[in-house]
């Protein structure tokens, strides 16, 4: 009888059934436990909107500070460069049209003197009409006129010293100014640039 009773005992004085049945007591504690480490590992999360709104700290402000002063002297640098382009390109016009224009002045000026002896040919009658001498100094004109050549003087117009270069002054009664009273030799313009002035015979008030 006593060895039955010794079999049935538990160590520990434990009833198995209590053990089967009973849970382990750490595990509540362990549930509650995870809990609060949740909680605060979510409170510790940073979301977009705390980034944006937190305030900067000194080295990030003095580095944005560096960056606007370079983008602000760079920018300037540009402006700088576009200014200066521009004033060369105007230049180089420049300098490009008065030297088309220095170019067909001295082309022009060769052309003076035969055009000089065709005037005197006319003025004594050899540019008979219809005659091969008239075509080829009518097509010599055409070409110089194209060029942009012109003449300027002529009789009866108001003399002026900046256009005209009087070579002989004639006194005239009745004349109240100084007046182109011949033309010795016309004055040629390539555009606006001058190159020979008029000679011309002046008639001038008589004292």
């Amino acid at each position: 009888m006593a060895d039955k009773d010794f079999e049935n005992e538990v160590p520990g004085g434990e009833d198995p059934e209590a053990q089967a049945s009973g849970s382990d007591p750490q595990e509540g504690q362990d549930d509650s436990a995870e809990a609060p480490a949740d909680e605060a590992a979510q409170s510790d999360e940073l979301t977009v909107d705390d980034i944006l709104g937190s305030a900067q700290n000194a080295d990030a402000a003095a580095e944005d500070a560096v960056l606007a002063d370079l983008e602000s002297a760079l920018l300037n640098d540009l402006k700088r460069l576009q200014a200066e382009y521009a004033n060369y390109r105007r230049r180089t016009e420049e300098q490009r049209e008065v030297e088309i224009e220095r170019a067909q002045g001295a082309v022009a000026k060769g052309l003076l003197p035969v055009l000089d002896d065709l005037d005197r040919a006319e003025k004594h009658g050899d540019l008979e009409e219809g005659s091969p001498f008239a075509a080829i100094a009518e097509k010599l004109r055409g070409v110089a006129e194209r060029m942009g050549l012109s003449t300027y003087g002529a009789a009866g117009e108001a003399f002026d010293p900046q256009q005209h270069e009087a070579i002989f002054q004639v006194p005239t009664p009745g004349a109240t100014e100084a007046t182109i009273l011949e033309v010795v030799e016309t004055g040629y313009r390539l555009g606006s640039v001058e190159l020979r002035p008029a000679k011309v015979v002046v008639a001038v008030p008589a004292d």
